[in-house]
C-alpha cells in the first residue's frame, strides 16, 4: 500500500479501541505496517473492541497489522512487546503512546496504588517504549514519537476556582499529563540532533471513546475523531528538524498548517 507511511513500521499502544484504534487505522491506510498492542486480544463481551477486531478492520481496508497483547504497566511485558515486534516486522519508525489508565477522585483520598499505576501508564511506559525505539531510529537517522496527552494537563485558572476544578477529581490525571508534556519537550530536545521527532497531541474537545464514556467524560462527540487522526498523521510524518517538541491541540494545530479554516 502506498502513502505517507509506506515502508514504515508504527507501534500504537492502546489500539484495541478508541483513539488508539483510529490512529492505527489511519497510519495503516497511509501504508504503515502497524503493531497493535493492548491487553484485550480477542473479542470479549465485557469490553468494546479488541486487537483482533482492529487488525481485521485494517486488513479489510487493505492494510497490514500484527497484534501483540501485553500489560503495558509491566516493564517485562514492555520488553517482550518490543522484542516480538522487532522479530515480526522490524523496529518501529513510529511510536504512538496512547494507552492510558484513568481514575478520577479527590486527592485527599486517592489510593497510592492507583497513583502509581497512572504514573506507570502515562509517564514511565511511554518513556520506556521510546527508550527501546531510540537505537534503531538513531541508526536510520529518523524517527517519530507521539504521546497522546490532554488539555487536562494545563494548569486550572484560579483562584477563584471553577466548580468543575473543585469537584471533578482531575488532580492526578492532570499531573500525569503535565509530566508527559514535560517529558515530551525534554526528549525532543535531547533527540533533536538524531532527527527523532517527539511531540504530544490532545483533542481540543472531548471525543466519546469507550474509556471516556465509562468515566462519564464524554457520552457524545464534541470533536470529530478525524481531527486527532489527521493531527497524528502530520506529527508522525513531518520533518523532524522543524516539527518536534510540540504540545498541540488538534484544532489549533490543524488551523496552523492550513487543514482547518
Amino acid at each position: 500500500m502506498s502513502g505517507r507511511c509506506a515502508g514504515k513500521v508504527a507501534l500504537v499502544t492502546g489500539s484495541s479501541r478508541g483513539l488508539g484504534k483510529a490512529i492505527a487505522q489511519r497510519l495503516a491506510a497511509e501504508g504503515a505496517t502497524v503493531v497493535l498492542t493492548a491487553r484485550t486480544a480477542e473479542p470479549d463481551p465485557k469490553y468494546d473492541g479488541s486487537l483482533m477486531q482492529t487488525k481485521a478492520e485494517i486488513a479489510d481496508a487493505g492494510g497490514n497489522a500484527v497484534t501483540i497483547a501485553v500489560d503495558l504497566s509491566d516493564s517485562a511485558d514492555r520488553e517482550r512487546l518490543f522484542a516480538e515486534a522487532v522479530a515480526q516486522v522490524g523496529a518501529p519508525d513510529i511510536v504512538v503512546n496512547n494507552a492510558a489508565v484513568t481514575f478520577l477522585r479527590p486527592l485527599d483520598g486517592f489510593p497510592e496504588r492507583r497513583v502509581r499505576l497512572m504514573m506507570e501508564m502515562h509517564v514511565v511506559a511511554p518513556l520506556h517504549l521510546t527508550q527501546l525505539a531510540i537505537p534503531a531510529m538513531r541508526e536510520r537517522g529518523r524517527g517519530w514519537v507521539l504521546n497522546l496527552t490532554s488539555v487536562g494537563g494545563d494548569l486550572p485558572p484560579g483562584p477563584p476556582f471553577s466548580e468543575f476544578d473543585r469537584t471533578a477529581g482531575f488532580g492526578i490525571y492532570g499531573t500525569v499529563k503535565a509530566a508527559m508534556n514535560r517529558m515530551t519537550k525534554s526528549l525532543a530536545a535531547e533527540l533533536y540532533d538524531d532527527r527523532i521527532a517527539v511531540n504530544a497531541a490532545a483533542p481540543t474537545n472531548p471525543v466519546a471513546t469507550p474509556g471516556a464514556g465509562t468515566l462519564d467524560l464524554a457520552k457524545t462527540d464534541t470533536e470529530d475523531i478525524e481531527l486527532i487522526t489527521r493531527t497524528a498523521l502530520e506529527l508522525c510524518t513531518g520533518d523532524p528538524s522543524t516539527l518536534t517538541g510540540r504540545i498541540v491541540q488538534t484544532q489549533t494545530f490543524l488551523r496552523e498548517i492550513g487543514v482547518l479554516s
